[in-house]
């Protein structure tokens, strides 16, 4: 079943990534019996829900070089390709992209060091390399330092993405000034957005970004509804944003 999901999205592994998404499976199911990763520890809606449903942005990128005759639309085969993955959980989609794609640069943030301690194991398990976590808050890990720009990650991604559960302006805010401009940030969300992408249309202009369509679908051989939704990075994001800690959460632009 994952093999003919993964030719729906016309990839094709080796035998050392089918073993990878294997060893995370059964790391995963192993860390879930200590600590919460996840609700879903059956095989076939691990493979599904979880790995299929990452390497869904395939989809944005078909769309895109379809719409836009693929101009400054980069590969995920590219080895200049650097991917943030913004409130990571268990590593998705960071660690499927980084599996399917080995060439890209992936780093994998999130705020609970339990959660960055499992996939600092999965990553030394699995041997993957160009790849590395943080602990912490996107807010404080995106603010400008004009003292030392090194240590700043401000605007030094292709790619950014996300399946947290968020409205779209709070994402937009954690999200959007991490992307070079050009670059892109992709949310993964469950249903269609009407009336969240009209709230969050002016957050998105605000930030720096222009919003460039959105992709729905079904996951492969099921009903799950699928978007992913296209923002593209077209100005820099003003040095106010993001704001402190809490507070594109508490307080959306809007």
């Amino acid at each position: 079943m994952f093999e003919n999901d993964l030719k729906e999205f016309g990839i094709q592994l080796s035998d050392l990534q089918k073993f990878q998404f294997m060893q995370y499976y059964e790391l995963l199911v192993e860390w879930n019996s200590f600590m919460n990763l996840t609700a879903i520890t059956d095989f076939d809606e691990v493979m599904k829900k979880h790995f299929i449903d990452s390497l869904s942005i395939v989809k944005a990128f078909d769309y895109m070089n379809e719409n836009f005759d693929g101009k400054s639309v980069f590969s995920l085969n590219d080895a200049k390709c650097k991917v943030i993955d913004i409130g990571t959980g268990a590593g998705f989609p960071g660690i499927p992209l980084k599996i399917a794609f080995p060439d890209i640069k992936v780093t994998l943030l999130d705020s609970l060091q339990k959660r960055v301690k499992f996939l600092d194991e999965v990553i030394g398990k699995l041997g993957l390399s160009g790849i590395d976590t943080l602990h912490g808050r996107a807010e404080d890990y995106a603010k400008p330092d004009k003292l030392n720009e090194d240590k700043t990650l401000r605007e030094k991604y292709d790619l950014c993405v996300s399946r947290a559960v968020a409205n779209l302006s709070t994402l937009s805010e954690l999200c959007l000034p991490f992307v070079k401009k050009d670059g892109l940030f992709i949310s993964y969300k469950s249903e269609k957005l009407t009336d969240e992408l009209k709230e969050a249309g002016k957050a998105v202009s605000m930030l720096g970004g222009k919003i460039e369509g959105q992709v729905y679908f079904e996951l492969p051989d099921s009903d799950i509804n699928r978007n992913l939704l296209i923002i593209r990075k077209v100005k820099s994001t003003p040095a106010k944003f993001p704001r402190k800690a809490g507070l594109p959460a508490k307080e959306p632009i809007k």
